[in-house]
């Protein structure tokens, strides 16, 4: 019998670190790196999460391969941590699996998604 999804949410989040809404800025300022997953569309409808770099689900692992000749400037090395954030924290689950399969070290995602953070961030201020 075959996984559902969920067991393999569930599976992932087993791999990787969930990080608060309220604790991603420290991450940043620990030097990891936030990447939002979520397409433009849902990003316009959304919001946009403030420093985050933008690289969109389909080619997540050809941008952050520190050896690859797609990669984006700031994937630096597998010893960097990285939170993927999504809209609700699912599919940034899974991603950020993918990302620790690929060879981080520190890889996870954001709790609640962006979502979570921008209720977080509301409730501030």
């Amino acid at each position: 019998m075959s996984p559902s999804v969920d067991d393999l949410v569930v599976r992932a989040r087993r791999r990787i670190t969930r990080t608060r809404p309220e604790d991603l800025a420290g991450v940043v300022s620990a030097g990891g790196l936030v990447v939002d997953i979520r397409p433009a569309a849902q990003r316009a409808e959304e919001g946009d999460l403030p420093g985050a770099l933008v690289i969109e689900r389909n080619v997540l692992e050809w941008r952050l391969d520190p050896d690859g000749s797609h990669r984006v400037p700031e994937a630096t090395g597998f010893d960097r941590p990285v939170v993927v954030v999504c809209s609700e924290g699912y599919a940034s689950s899974l991603a950020a699996e993918s990302l620790t399969d690929l060879g981080y070290r520190a890889a996870g995602d954001l709790a609640g998604g962006y979502r979570a953070w921008s209720a977080w961030r509301h409730t501030r201020g």
